[in-house]
């Protein structure tokens, strides 16, 4: 849920705190296709369409784009409900590249089937 915490001069929710929660919703997704740690490497196409408000709650939807070797682009779209409980409307879309890692942050092969954890 947004918060009055995180609104900027003009009352909206800042786009970085929109930014944030879609990187660790794409985190989320590519983490449990690759059965393992990712990082974030790309961000590209990042479209802010309407503002997000206090009280809104973000709703974020993923879905994978692209698998490589050992990286994944991750296709995410951001919508508000307004107020809680009110109307679903498309406030942010982006396509984020992760790459997996292994334990010393090196790139690591994505399985070719989805890991069941």
């Amino acid at each position: 849920m947004a918060m009055p915490a995180n609104t900027n001069a003009a009352g909206d929710i800042f786009g970085g705190w929109v930014l944030s929660q879609m990187d660790l919703a794409g985190g989320i997704a590519a983490g449990q296709r690759a059965g393992g740690r990712v990082v974030t490497i790309a961000v590209d196409k990042m479209k802010f369409i309407r503002p997000v408000h206090v009280g809104d709650v973000l709703c974020i939807y993923s879905s994978i784009a692209r698998i490589g070797t050992s990286s994944m682009e991750i296709r995410l779209e951001a919508w508000a409900l307004r107020h809680r409980f009110g109307q679903r409307e498309k406030v942010t879309e982006a396509n984020f590249t992760m790459v997996a890692v292994d334990e010393d942050g090196r790139p690591t092969p994505i399985p070719k089937v989805p890991v069941t954890l």
